[in-house]
């Protein structure tokens, strides 16, 4: 299995927000290491803006730290080497929609070991590691979209409040193993709700072409 970065769960989180998410497919697609001007110039972002995002997905261990000297100068008065960032991993952001098939991976292989360790069902086991996981990323995400986003899902919100989800992050793995994976994928939102602090009440609304889990809101407590 292809790990996603050291941190995997906290990458995702780091993703939830737009500039740092576009700064790592920016970095990512860069023919060469990518500095703290070329970013804010490619944004229409501040440098100051930009060395702070790019910092905070090297932290997350999205990217990678170098330090050059660009112009070609060595010695005395060269200055000093520019920091630069190229991306750790290729495999977070790919497809679209996004799929987090690492993260699945993960969720199951820690949950396999958690059951050994503790004597208990796989399934129990992959609930509490997906509920931790969605905590962990709805809180460092900030928001319910971000963090839905960062995870791989397409949230469209009706209007009635209700979000309904375009896509399942985790579709060919789901389509094989159905009930395993669509437990797992309404506990992690369940965390995520919980880490967002966001009204809305995951349920488990299986249907063709779309993810089995929608978010809703109370109803009744708004009609009365």
């Amino acid at each position: 299995m292809t790990a996603l970065v050291p941190n995997g769960v906290t990458a995702l989180a780091a993703l939830g927000e737009p500039v740092r998410r576009d700064l790592y497919r920016l970095a990512r697609d860069a023919a060469l290491p990518l500095s703290r001007d070329d970013a804010a110039a490619a944004l229409g972002i501040s440098r100051s803006t930009a060395a702070f995002h790019l910092d905070r997905l090297a932290e997350s261990g999205l990217l990678r730290v170098e330090y050059q000297r660009r112009s070609g100068k060595a010695g005395p008065g060269a200055g000093r080497p520019a920091k630069l960032y190229v991306a750790a991993s290729a495999d977070v952001i790919g497809s679209a929609p996004e799929r987090h098939y690492e993260l699945a991976g993960d969720l199951l292989a820690s949950a396999i070991e958690e059951a050994e360790v503790h004597e208990m069902p796989v399934r129990d086991a992959l609930a509490l590691r997906a509920r931790a996981a969605g905590v962990a990323i709805g809180t460092g995400s900030g928001s319910l979209e971000a963090a839905l986003v960062a995870c791989g899902y397409a949230p469209s919100e009706d209007a009635a409040g209700d979000v309904l989800l375009d896509n399942c992050p985790f579709h060919a793995l789901a389509r094989a193993h159905t009930t395993l994976l669509c437990g797992a994928n309404l506990a992690l939102l369940e965390g995520v709700v919980a880490g967002t602090g966001d009204p809305r009440t995951p349920s488990l609304e299986p249907g063709a072409g779309v993810c089995c889990v929608a978010l809703r809101r109370d109803h009744s407590r708004a009609s009365s």
